[in-house]
């Protein structure tokens, strides 16, 4: 298999968002230049992922962005076997984990040549990854929507960089290009962005959800497990809205990542990250990707600038 990551115009990966990654939003991703990711339980039945993964596969053209399936790998689901069947299928440059062990794909996704990242939120889960033999880990840290990390990305970058060589890409709170170059030059490879593309056009969230996501700020977000069982980022509006109070969220919920179940709690119940500021508009992913860009280079060249001055005065 080609190297996955030799297209890509920024190193960012459009982050898999439940109920909102969709093919489309994928495929536009990587026509932009970036990866694109969606989670496999978006699609209700078997027969659905088929379809989405074809229709992926047949849209993308040499010189695109990688695609990348992510994959539940938590005891609930049930359908894991018959999604990974379709994954040896249709070969994703990459698949990443989330929600347990990467154990049960790695056979499957190094037999055709691709590459496994998991999705960890903790040194624990980090370094269990590594010792599994992963080729890159997803450092989900604080500030980042849906399920969420605790640890500052820097932190995190910092201490997965004492002992793992492999890819680092990290996700929380960034959602412009100053934010990315600051990553890379934390010592990630990749950025994990998904607020930042949670409004766009080509974007699965309900119309609402995208309004509400350009109309709010980081002080409209609070962080509870009582939704999924697991902590996680939501507006308070939509809590608000679903008759909830978001001062008062109770315990945790029983956890549940079934692929085609009830999603109701996950459907009228929003989440966003930190980064949801940079959301001003509903707009293209390709356009997002432009500004993206623009605002990466200026990071870059002001960086360059001011180690530049230093240098010459060291």
């Amino acid at each position: 298999m080609t190297p996955p990551f030799d297209t890509l115009r920024l190193p960012v990966f459009a982050a898999p968002m439940f109920l909102v990654s969709g093919p489309e939003m994928v495929i536009a991703a990587c026509r932009a230049g970036i990866g694109g990711a969606f989670p496999t339980p978006n699609c209700r039945t078997v027969e659905d992922l088929d379809r989405w993964m074809d229709q992926i596969t047949g849209a993308l053209q040499p010189g695109d962005g990688p695609w990348i399936a992510n994959m539940i790998t938590h005891s609930t689901n049930t359908r894991l076997a018959e999604d990974l069947r379709l994954v040896a299928q249709y070969r994703p440059p990459v698949v990443i984990t989330a929600l347990g062990s990467p154990r049960p794909v790695m056979e499957t996704v190094k037999a055709y040549g691709g590459l496994v990242f998991a999705d960890v939120i903790s040194m624990k889960l980090a370094r269990k990854a590594a010792e599994a033999g992963v080729d890159g880990l997803a450092c989900v840290s604080a500030g980042a929507g849906g399920h969420t990390g605790h640890l500052s990305p820097f932190a995190f970058i910092s201490a997965v960089r004492d002992f793992f060589d492999g890819y680092i890409a990290v996700g929380g709170g960034v959602g412009d290009g100053a934010g990315i170059a600051g990553a890379i030059a934390a010592g990630a490879d990749f950025v994990y962005m998904g607020t930042r593309f949670l409004a766009t056009t080509e974007s699965m969230a309900q119309p609402a959800y995208k309004k509400m996501v350009v109309e709010s700020g980081p002080d409209d977000l609070v962080v509870s497990a009582a939704v999924t069982g697991t902590p996680a980022s939501w507006l308070k509006p939509s809590l608000l809205a679903a008759g909830q109070d978001p001062d008062n969220l109770g315990e945790p919920a029983e956890r549940s990542y079934v692929a085609g179940g009830d999603n109701k709690r996950w459907r009228d119940i929003w989440a966003a990250g930190q980064g949801i500021d940079s959301v001003r508009v509903i707009e293209p992913v390709g356009d997002v990707v432009d500004q993206l860009e623009r605002e990466y280079w200026t990071a870059l060249d002001r960086l360059a600038a001011r180690t530049g001055r230093r240098a010459g005065t060291a």
